[in-house]
């Protein structure tokens, strides 16, 4: 009678990537305090430099429906999703190229398991944590000084968004990093990464215009990074009931465009894998 495999454990392989992480990170505790201090260091900053802009007016146009601390709910999307995709995420997707520059990508292949996930999660960046904290920190207390109450519903939707957002952002990085496979270095594409996520860091209500709206439609229902903090932050600052077309329609985009994007950076992910030649071959 044929045995039959064991089915990988998941969870497990992922709890013990982010244990041999920690400990990693501890061994050079120095280089982790400074890394966890400097970008919470950015992160105040930059909050430091909106509370300036926000002395002088009290909303980021005059209609858009974002005053001070509901843009600082949107700063508080901004970071916790950031900041989960940078911990699990940017290095292991920026190391990639390394694996296929040098061949060890052949030793992951050879590994029971599903090649993308070993690759995804191999190290988490515990400093990222830092800047987790302070989004939470900043939510809460963006929440007690607005004067809208979001309901249960919207409290459990918020996280629902938060981790649709993320694999949006997951989805680009990871094509963008799978296409070292046939341009073996691909920093240039990462920084075209960070200058395409740059648009999600802003309500979109500020693209209007001439130029604003194209770039506003391109960049929620081509390359959806719009939809990334927008949902999240719009459910905790307005009421649910739709008072446009956009507010019902994104929401529903959000949950396609997730979709969307993982099936879509599957397939690219799995092309490059059979486009993959061993550096000994």
């Amino acid at each position: 009678m044929t045995a039959v495999p064991e089915r990988p454990d998941y969870l497990r392989v992922f709890l013990t990537f982010a244990r041999n992480s920690l400990v990693r990170e501890m061994i050079f505790r120095g280089n982790f305090i400074i890394d966890t201090i400097s970008s919470m260091a950015w992160v105040l900053i930059n909050l430091a430099f909106y509370t300036l802009i926000f002395r002088y007016t009290p909303m980021l146009g005059a209609d858009t429906g974002w005053g001070k601390y509901q843009f600082f709910l949107f700063l508080a999307t901004t970071l916790i999703v950031n900041s989960l995709v940078r911990g699990l995420f940017m290095e292991n997707a920026d190391e990639f190229g390394e694996l296929i520059r040098t061949g060890n990508l052949d030793f992951v292949l050879l590994k029971p398991m599903d090649t993308q996930f070993l690759v995804s999660l191999n190290r988490i960046e515990w400093s990222a944590l830092g800047n987790l904290v302070l989004g939470l920190l900043l939510l809460f207390y963006a929440l007690g000084k607005v004067d809208y109450r979001p309901g249960p519903v919207q409290v459990v939707l918020y996280p629902l968004y938060i981790g649709c957002g993320v694999a949006i952002l997951y989805s680009l990085m990871i094509t963008l990093a799978a296409s070292s496979v046939w341009l073996v270095r691909n920093q240039s594409l990462f920084n075209f990464w960070f200058y395409i996520t740059n648009f999600s860091r802003y309500p979109m209500e500020i693209y209007r215009g001439d130029f604003g709206t194209p770039l506003r439609l391109f960049f929620t229902f081509i390359v959806p990074v719009l939809v990334v903090v927008n949902v999240p932050a719009r459910l905790l600052v307005r009421p649910l009931a739709p008072q446009s077309v956009e507010d019902a329609v994104l929401p529903l985009f959000a949950l396609v465009a997730a979709a969307g994007s993982l099936a879509a950076s599957r397939w690219v992910f799995n092309r490059a894998l059979v486009s993959y030649r061993s550096a000994s071959s």
